[in-house]
């Protein structure tokens, strides 16, 4: 058992990593602007020509001298950043504390221009609720069910809104126009392009899982593409079992306040199980095709299996549908592997326990 452990303790440190990338930090390179993770940052001082970015948290601090658009929990323009053409986004807030020169696209859930931020062009935002305390150079048309214009505020053109207006509305040079028809969707989508950086990010995470699992329990995964191959009706039937049956145990758990912090720790352990279960079935049903053509070559199943399924799971419907039978093979897979490793361990201390001179009686 010391040994089995040894090997777990590599995998944990890396697993660990791969969180701790996703959330870190990540520099945007100066010239390929399309990024992913969970921090995008444009550094001051630094000149990018535009950025696409697919993120928790995206923070411009320096300049891009083309077009930003974001998709993210959070988007900043700080003070000490200048976007020299357009910023679309669709995030929960947008900050926008320095300078963007072009048009500015947003449907979030918060929306503030704070008094050092400016807006070049026209300024359409669909929100939550929307504070403008900085300068629009343009028109503005704002939908939220709140819009404060705070005392430092300046609209230069004209305003159209829906929404409670309060505040200083003598900072609008322009016309100030009620129009109901714009409501919290003023704002239009953001670009396609998000799509597809969400996608190439989870392949990514997903082909670094599959394959540390490839390189740290090979047995164990070829295992589990046997399991897949021999027996898909039963494997995912029980994956089906375990599917329902441990978030009906956390919540009975979670039914006692002692059982409330285990239930917790058991809700992330049973996501990262479906995570490992999504990349272990569809590495499981490109192996068995691939066995059936004579090829055995498991990393090239790791890979086809995976963009594959990325693919899959772009169509409407049937690609969410066969995603999740997907993830019910992998499940019962690992379920079944997991209940013949432990058996195959009793057997041996049993039979480690009894041998000659013992007097344990044995049976047939």
């Amino acid at each position: 058992m010391e040994g089995d452990n040894h090997r777990f303790r590599p995998a944990v440190v890396i697993l660990i990593a791969l969180v701790i990338i996703s959330t870190i930090p990540i520099p945007v390179a100066a010239q390929s602007g399309a990024q992913a993770g969970g921090t995008v940052v444009v550094e001051e001082g630094e000149t990018v020509d535009e950025l696409e970015s697919f993120a928790g948290t995206v923070i411009v601090r320096g300049t891009v001298t083309g077009d930003v658009s974001a998709v993210a929990g959070d988007v900043t323009i700080a003070s000490t950043g200048t976007v020299e053409g357009d910023l679309e986004s669709a995030a929960g807030s947008v900050t926008i504390a320095g300078v963007v020169n072009g048009d500015v696209e947003i449907g979030a859930g918060s929306v503030e221009v704070t008094r050092d931020g400016t807006v070049g062009g026209t300024f359409t935002a669909g929100a939550g609720n929307v504070v403008v305390d900085g300068v629009l150079e343009g028109n503005a048309e704002i939908g939220a069910e709140t819009i404060r214009l705070g005392e430092t505020a300046s609209i230069a053109g004209d305003l159209r809104y829906d929404g409670d207006l309060e505040g200083n509305t003598d900072s609008v040079a322009g016309s100030i126009e009620e129009d109901s028809s714009l409501g919290v969707d003023v704002a239009p989508t953001v670009q396609p392009f998000a799509w597809w950086i969400a996608a190439v990010y989870t392949l990514v995470v997903n082909l670094l899982l599959g394959a540390v699992l490839l390189a740290l329990f090979p047995r164990f995964s070829d295992s589990v593409a046997s399991t897949v191959a021999t027996g898909p009706f039963r494997s995912g039937l029980i994956g089906l079992g375990v599917f329902v049956g441990i978030p009906v145990l956390l919540i009975a758990l979670a039914i006692t306040i002692v059982g409330i912090p285990l239930s917790i720790v058991g809700a992330i352990a049973f996501a990262f199980l479906l995570w490992i279960a999504t990349v272990y079935g569809w590495f499981a049903v490109a192996a068995g095709i691939f066995r059936a053509v004579g090829i055995g070559n498991r990393w090239l199943a790791l890979v086809v299996g995976l963009v594959v399924g990325a693919a899959v799971s772009r169509v409407p419907i049937v690609g969410g549908l066969l995603t999740f039978l997907v993830l019910l093979l992998g499940l019962g897979a690992i379920a079944r592997g997991l209940y013949g490793h432990r058996r195959n361990i009793r057997e041996r201390d049993r039979g480690q326990r009894v041998g000659p001179g013992s007097d344990e009686p044995t049976t047939d």
